[in-house]
């Protein structure tokens, strides 16, 4: 049975910061750099079969996303009930989530730049949310990816609003952390906006470059402002109104979805957390150790996987972010393939199950460290 309790237990989702991974997995430095070099394999062999149908399974996701988010609006448009405008804003949300999740995320990592393709290409693909992509790259494919879940690197750990750990200091703020997870989710584009200007801004050595930084994101939201909340309407003359709200309503169940998405992939039970000495001398084989274990996975079908931009295989996207996601599904059998042989966790399990163990840490996580003991029973095991 795969081991899944850190050094020490304090509760479901409730852990401490990893400093010696191949400890920790109980593997030796041999163990640990085989993993490494079978994981280096399983990337080049889907590197060297990727070829003209996964340029096609491309291609046809866009032109499906373009399809479907011209027929939401003239279904937004055209409609006089308000079943109609219902099924509008329905297909317009999930227009957007296809274009963020399935395509602008999985460009913007440069899982396609291999097509050489300068219209679909991490460097110039700008996606239809309000932050910009150049930003998000820096603080997602850099600060997240490789840094993954490292305290005081890694930016994602709780987006700089949330506890996710005991090895974050509580803070009186943190009681109102349900709270804040519930705006966050509602406005979840603009947090990820704020995110890659903050991250970005840190960047900067000048006064005149963090000017830039931000200059960039108001234009960027400017353009979505206007597109959203005034062009659009405008057109639907008389009917701007109803339009407007379809608008709102789409954005807003996109929010929604992407963070549900994102926080069963990082938050749930099993996903470690690892101090900033980790990074000291870390080899190849233990950075895929560290993707593999600070991810989880949920259980998805071929059209859940879709709806989801393939983030329903966290761990296979953290181990190779810039591998076609198409390629996920096959490359998952394997990975687990490889946890079995070496008796490491695979984190996964229903996506209501997996969102559900990340509110449980979210509500214990509010209060401090002292009330966690007393309430929940938590104690140092030896």
């Amino acid at each position: 049975m795969a081991r899944t309790l850190p050094p020490y237990q304090h509760g479901p989702g409730i852990q401490v910061a990893i400093s010696d991974i191949a400890e920790y997995a109980n593997l030796s430095p041999a163990d640990v750099e085989a993993i490494g070099a079978e994981l280096d394999a399983i990337r080049s062999d889907i590197e060297a079969s990727l070829g003209g149908p996964d340029a096609t399974y491309l291609h046809r996701v866009i032109a499906f996303q373009r399809v479907l988010d011209l027929t939401a609006r003239l279904v937004i448009a055209g409609s006089t009930s308000r079943t109609g405008w219902v099924v509008g804003a329905v297909l317009l949300a999930y227009a957007k989530s296809v274009e963020n999740m399935e395509i602008g995320h999985n460009v913007s990592h440069g899982q396609w730049d291999w097509m050489n393709d300068p219209e679909i290409h991490s460097t110039t693909w700008e996606w239809d949310m309000a932050g910009t992509s150049a930003q998000w790259r820096y603080s997602h494919n850099y600060r997240h990816h490789v840094f993954s879940n490292v305290l005081g690197v890694d930016d994602d750990l709780g987006f700089g609003v949330l506890r996710v750990t005991r090895d974050q200091p509580w803070k009186r703020e943190y009681l109102l952390q349900p709270l804040r997870n519930l705006l966050l989710a509602l406005i979840f584009e603009w947090g990820i906006a704020r995110h890659g200007m903050h991250s970005e801004h840190e960047r900067a050595t000048t006064e005149a470059g963090r000017r830039a930084v931000t200059q960039s994101l108001l234009r960027k939201i400017g353009r979505q402002v206007a597109k959203d909340y005034v062009l659009l309407p405008a057109l639907s003359l008389r009917r701007w109104r109803r339009t407007l709200a379809a608008n709102v309503t789409a954005n807003l169940l996109r929010n929604l979805w992407a963070y549900v998405v994102i926080f069963c992939g990082h938050f749930p039970d099993g996903v470690q957390q690892f101090a900033p000495e980790i990074l000291q001398q870390e080899t190849r084989g233990e950075w895929y150790l560290r993707q593999l274990l600070g991810a989880a996975n949920f259980n998805a079908g071929p059209v859940m996987a879709f709806s989801s931009g393939h983030l329903c295989y966290q761990i296979e996207h953290h181990l190779f972010p810039d591998l076609p996601c198409n390629r996920y599904a096959e490359i998952s059998v394997r990975v687990r393939e490889l946890c079995d042989k070496y008796d490491l966790a695979y984190t996964t399990g229903s996506l209501a199950r997996q969102y559900l163990q990340t509110l449980r840490t979210n509500f214990r996580l509010a209060l401090p460290d002292e009330g966690l003991r007393g309430r929940w029973g938590l104690k140092q095991v030896n």
